[in-house]
């Protein structure tokens, strides 16, 4: 556990492209180190292997600049530091723990100019590019953790047999 790593000393920096939770989605990287789940709901990590929120947050701003060697111009709220900033959807230290995940930057500021805003921002964000390329992934997404059901492969369409067993006809493939 992350935890453990930082009882020992061991310099830990946070990100999206290596996570336990399988998601490149950083708020869902923040809430997995909060609450010890994983993305299913199952609990990986006990309560005292888990990190406060103010901790999680620090690996992604101070433990990642500190890797890139950049901890003199970013990473802090600081004089001289660069003042990328994000508006969030919600309250990242006072939202319900399993909340987290659901929360989104409504408006992103990188290098003092606006490069996405939504909602209410939506008016000052620039048009974004268009997607390349045009059969990649990222033009159908729909929202992290707004998966919905696929419609059925198979129609197991139930049979009532005359002595009361219900029975379905299906292709043997298991499903």
């Amino acid at each position: 556990p992350v935890r453990q790593m930082l009882k020992m000393g061991i310099p830990v920096g946070a990100g999206t492209d290596g996570t336990r939770v399988a998601s490149y989605h950083p708020w869902t990287c923040l809430w997995w180190m909060v609450t010890g789940k994983t993305v299913g709901g199952t609990v990986l990590h006990e309560q005292e292997d888990c990190l406060s929120r103010s901790e999680a947050l620090r690996l992604y701003t101070q433990g990642s600049a500190w890797f890139s060697n950049e901890d003199d111009r970013k990473g802090t709220l600081s004089v001289g530091q660069f003042a990328d900033l994000a508006v969030l959807s919600d309250d990242y230290f006072s939202v319900e723990a399993d909340a987290i995940r659901q929360i989104e930057s409504v408006l992103t500021m990188l290098g003092g100019k606006i490069v996405y805003g939504k909602n209410n921002y939506a008016p000052l964000s620039p048009e974004l590019p268009p997607v390349s390329p045009d059969w990649s992934p990222v033009a159908f997404y729909g929202g992290y953790n707004n998966s919905q059901p696929a419609p059925p492969m198979h129609e197991h369409t139930p049979i009532m047999a005359p002595d009361g067993r219900v029975w379905t006809t299906s292709c043997g493939c298991g499903n």
